[in-house]
């Protein structure tokens, strides 16, 4: 690390902050608070919807359309609103299919910035990388970004999932964004990145150089995630935090498991979250003739997390793959035995702490399940090896330590080829 001690001054930014849009909400929260601890200045610049962040950490709002609220979807609130040509520019994207957030906020941040640049040692970009980014870190001031994994993956997989050519052209215009990321990333002197996997993945992906490239694992919020003591947890009960209707979280899989299992014992299935009505999820759900055993719990809060984790005997994370896979973290951090597939990052996540199992197999899937139900000695010790794993390997604290090892290293290359 550079000899220069001397507290930050550190502007974040993401172009969607709240943590229930996802793990980018979630990274943001947790890092800028575990930054602000270590005595560095923190500033967060967000789009809608807002992050929640630490008292100590200030956050500059950037107003969007918000066109993906779910009060107002695909909405604008105010019309005159559309006066401004980026606001336009952002409704008529949305309009003919594409993802217009990036960018825009782009726009919106590096306006901001152009103002408010010599307030900050830092820039740091939350997986945006938009031109907007690119003229920021032109204009002199050290910038680098987090890339979480490659949505390049995603895009895939959502492609092959696709029943009709319309709905495969569809999926390539919202995804028309990673374009420019790509050049924008190219551009950066150094991207953090949570796991080798991602690392490896994203420079083939985005055609950079792995020499740019610095691994922070996340940490784990132990506010929220912790074991409770239950007198005992029961004999057949799974659950899986997922995006239901996101095929890369591999949650077709694991229903289409739980029916094989039913037909050798009781079980249930939680899943934290909800699919659409109309989705293939829930059509699946009926085919496989599981609905009177599938529970969705909708949206909850961070408070209920430890509580319906407590009440599984079993957590699975059955993604296709993953960056990193903080719900595998999450449920380790419960101190709830968990099956994973080895889709992207998660054997990196889970090591020795888990059972991991190919990702796309629900037999292999089936089995792990069956397999731990009929071992409590082996639930229990991976249950222990799990919280012994988040405490001595995935904390924030220890992640912001690593972060702000790479400001320092980003900040003195800028001044040596400045």
């Amino acid at each position: 690390m550079h000899e220069d001690k001397r507290p930050l001054r550190i502007c974040l930014l993401t172009y969607r902050g709240n943590p229930a849009s996802g793990g980018q909400g979630v990274y943001v929260q947790h890092l800028s608070k575990a930054l602000s601890e270590r005595g560095h200045s923190v500033d967060v610049l967000s789009g809608p919807p807002y992050p929640h962040l630490d008292a100590q950490v200030k956050l500059h709002k950037l107003p969007s359309l918000d066109l993906y609220n779910p009060d107002h979807l695909f909405h604008v609130k105010k019309i005159r609103d559309l006066a401004k040509p980026l606001n336009m520019y952002e409704f008529l994207s949305m309009c003919s299919g594409g993802f217009p957030e990036p960018y825009t906020f782009g726009v919106r941040a590096q306006r901001y910035l152009q103002k408010h640049q010599a307030s900050y040692d830092i820039i740091h970009d939350n997986q945006c990388l938009a031109y907007g980014i690119d003229i920021i870190a032109q204009s002199g001031i050290p910038t680098i970004a987090t890339i979480h994994h490659p949505i390049t993956v995603d895009k895939y997989e959502e492609i092959k999932a696709a029943k009709s050519l319309y709905q495969k052209i569809k999926i390539k215009r919202w995804y028309s964004f990673i374009r420019m990321q790509k050049k924008v990333a190219g551009k950066l002197s150094h991207i953090i990145t949570v796991s080798e996997c991602a690392k490896k993945d994203i420079a083939r992906e985005f055609a950079i150089c792995e020499s740019k490239f610095r691994v922070v694992p996340n940490g784990v919020n132990m506010k929220y995630f912790y074991p409770i003591q239950n007198p005992s947890r029961p004999d057949n009960s799974l659950i899986v935090t997922n995006s239901a209707d996101t095929p890369l979280k591999g949650l077709r899989y694991l229903l289409e498991a739980v029916s094989i299992v039913r037909k050798k014992r009781p079980l249930t299935l939680t899943v934290i979250g909800e699919p659409k009505k109309d989705s293939v999820i829930r059509k699946l759900v009926g085919k496989l003739g599981v609905g009177d055993i599938v529970h969705f719990t909708g949206r909850i809060s961070n408070d209920d997390f430890a509580r319906h984790y407590a009440a599984a005997t079993i957590a699975c994370v059955p993604s296709l793959y993953e960056g990193f896979g903080i719900p595998a973290l999450e449920a380790m951090a419960c101190g709830v035995p968990l099956i994973s597939t080895s889709g992207g990052a998660l054997p990196e996540v889970v090591g020795d702490a888990g059972i991991v199992v190919p990702p796309a197999d629900a037999d292999a899937l089936a089995n792990a399940i069956n397999n731990l139900l009929d071992n409590p000695e082996y639930r229990n010790k991976l249950a222990q090896a799990g919280l012994e794993r988040v405490n001595s390997v995935f904390n924030w604290q220890r992640a912001a330590r690593e972060v702000e090892g790479v400001y320092r290293e980003a900040i003195d290359g800028h001044r040596r080829y400045s």
